[in-house]
């Protein structure tokens, strides 16, 4: 079972239909004992990184999300949820994040485009991994956002244009993140939770 962490953000029901339509087994849930015994687990999210890392401390998720990831549980953050795997963020003033992977999240560099970036784009892997399995390089997804990751170069797995380029797609030791909404980028969104989805199941 893949649990879906349920902390009051973000569009869960449509990233478990994703889920769901790949044939994967999947839980919206912020039981403790529910989240202790899944496979893997999605930080899916929308809103403002402060108040998501709050809510996510509220809940006691942070914490666990440490102890099953320590345990060689995957990790999936999409969007919103992506960011709170990185270290910190200057949005809203700033906050600390969960840490997982190296790095802080910054405002879009995008002189003279609207912010957010609203739409889709074109994603460029930059290493191979296993979430990417059989998708084009480049592949297109959609993305919505006003912030994205500054990570070193360890964890970068793709990136993508606008106004300048950003980080859209991590991965380090079991930790994978995509700015973008794989649930909404149709049959290349679908087979990057497909990929994910095997992950959990070794």
């Amino acid at each position: 079972m893949i649990a879906i962490l349920d902390y009051g953000m973000g569009n869960l029901r449509s990233v478990e239909k994703a889920f769901e339509h790949v044939g994967a087994e999947v839980e919206i849930t912020h039981d403790r004992e529910r989240i202790g015994d899944a496979a893997a687990l999605v930080l899916p999210g929308v809103g403002a990184f402060p108040k998501a890392m709050q809510a996510v401390r509220d809940r006691g998720l942070d914490e666990l999300v440490h102890e099953r990831r320590a345990a060689g549980v995957p990790v999936l953050g999409i969007c919103l949820g992506m960011q709170l795997l990185f270290e910190t963020s200057v949005e809203l003033g700033g906050a600390e994040g969960l840490g997982l992977l190296p790095g802080q999240v910054r405002g879009l560099d995008a002189p003279g485009l609207k912010i957010p970036q609203i739409g889709w784009n074109a994603v460029s892997w930059k290493r191979e991994s296993p979430i990417t399995a059989g998708l084009p390089n480049p592949a297109a997804f959609y993305h919505v956002h006003s912030f994205a990751p500054v990570a070193s170069n360890g964890v970068v797995l793709g990136t993508a244009d606008y106004g300048t380029e950003f980080v859209s797609a991590v991965a380090g030791d079991g930790v994978y993140g995509v700015q973008f909404h794989p649930e909404k980028s149709g049959p290349d969104g679908l087979a990057l939770l497909s990929n994910f989805a095997k992950l959990a199941g070794k």
